[in-house]
This record gives C-alpha cells, structure tokens and sequence, in this order.
C-alpha cells in the first residue's frame, strides 16, 4: 500500500507540532525557507521514527512553490497539505509581509491545488487579526479571492504604500487568507478535496513572544486576560485543530476559518475590556 504524503510548510513551533501530529502515519514532506531550522527539525522528525523528506521553500517564489508541490506528488499521494509559514509585523516591512503572508499562501493554494489527491484536504494557517481587518467592498473582496497569484500584488488595494505600517498589512493578508480558501473550496472540490483556514490567536511560539514583547504586547496581553482561555495558546491547540479538519470528522466541512483563539476575539467584539 502507497503511504499518503502530508506536506508541512513552515518548520516553526506550529508546523513542528503539526508535523507530529499529522505525521505517524505518513511520509512527510517539511519545507522552511531557513535551511538551519529545516535541517534540525527534519532531524530531529527522522529520530523520532517519523519518515520524512525536507525541502527549502521560499513561498513567494512560484518556481519554488511549484518544485515543492512536485516533489510531493512524486512522493506519493498527497492528502495533507498544511501551510504555516508567515511573518508576523514585528519581523518585516510591509512589501515583506505581503509577499509572505498574502502572496506565499496564494501560490501554495494554487500549486497544490494542482497535486493535491482526492480525499485529501488542506489547511492555511491565517491569524485571528484577520478577523479585526474591515470588511472590504464586494468588489475588492472578490477581486482579493480570485485573482490570479502572479497578480495578485498588481492590485490597488495590494499597494504597500497603503499600508500604514507592517501590522497593517498583517491584518489585511491574513484577511485575505480567509478570502482566499474560501474561493479556493470551489477549486479543490473539482479534485475531490476540501481547504480552510486556522486562525489563531496569540500562541506560545517564538513568532508569539515577539510580538509579546513588541510595543503591541500590552494590548495583546489585555485581550488573553479578558479571554475565555486567559491564557496563550499552545501549538498543539493548533495543531489538534489542524488534524480535526484534515480528518474524516471535518468532511463536510470546506472554504471556511476556524477561530482558535481561547475566545480573546469574542471578549473584544462584546467590549470585554
């Protein structure tokens, strides 16, 4: 029996749990942009007894998006694909931000879109900032969901000089992620698959850390506070998500966002605090 492929893209602390989550009983493919992290954590899978293959990925490279939705297929049937990778605002300037968080999970849409098998599903990681981000007007959102990726960044409303600042776009990409998956369903579905989206809250990474730390930290230490959860959430609160909506249970379930964020978006729009 051919063993299913489960493509991990992102090899930070949520793709990591991800991996061993979704992993036992596949061969996974893990790819990162940082050869230094993809390196130790492919390792480290390897010892663990996990089979594993490991790819260097930019995700705003279509070439190299392509090559690693070829890999997978070639590896076997591909019925996991999970994409992680991102930038948060305290790591890069806006153009940055746009070509990671907006254009990179556009291209891994596309490319595995491709590849992916029938039965299988996929899993965007967007952010629960996307849910702060004003909704558009219909025709910018349907102009954000479907154009093409290699235009996408052509588009007015896709301008760095727009944005105000990197936790605007931030907002704004992971937005469009949501816009994104939810056209994509229509896309997948004609290969048998489904795909959506993960938002998370404020998780104990060291991507979360950061932004702790950063000058916008009080603010999100006010919203874990008033939350249901009052506290940060860990990767395996993603990670039991992801594997929730890649299995057989989520099967009616396509084109969507889940918010898992321990209620702090739902403690802000009801004025917790």
């Amino acid at each position: 029996m051919t063993q299913h492929v489960a493509v991990v893209i992102g090899a930070g602390g949520m793709g990591q749990a991800i991996a061993r989550r979704i992993g036992p009983a596949a061969h996974v493919l893990v790819a990162d942009h940082s050869q230094e992290i993809l390196d130790a954590v492919a390792g480290q899978l390897a010892d663990e007894g996990y089979q594993v293959t490991a790819q260097g990925v930019d995700v705003s490279s279509r070439e190299a998006v392509a090559a690693l939705a070829e890999r997978a297929a070639s590896l076997g049937p591909v019925l996991s694909v999970v994409h992680t990778a991102g930038l948060s605002p305290v790591q890069a300037p806006v153009p940055a931000i746009l070509a990671v968080d907006l254009l990179g999970p556009a291209l891994v849409l596309e490319e595995f879109g491709e590849v992916v098998a029938p039965g299988g599903a996929g899993i965007v990681i967007a952010s629960m900032a996307g849910r702060f981000h004003p909704d558009l007007p219909r025709e910018q959102a349907q102009q954000l969901a479907t154009t093409p990726a290699d235009r996408l960044l052509a588009l007015p409303i896709c301008d760095a000089a727009a944005f105000a600042d990197s936790g605007a776009a931030y907002a704004f990409a992971k937005y469009a992620n949501q816009l994104r998956v939810q056209a994509a369903s229509t896309t997948w579905g004609a290969r048998g698959a489904r795909i959506n989206s993960i938002s998370p809250g404020v998780i104990a990474t060291p991507m979360g850390h950061a932004e702790l730390a950063s000058e916008h930290g009080a603010g999100m230490k006010m919203m874990i506070d008033a939350s249901n959860a009052k506290r940060s959430g860990t990767p395996a609160d993603i990670a039991a998500a992801t594997e929730f909506l890649l299995g057989p249970a989520a099967s009616f379930i396509s084109g969507t966002d889940l918010l898992v964020d321990g209620g702090a978006v739902a403690a802000v729009t009801t004025r917790a605090f």
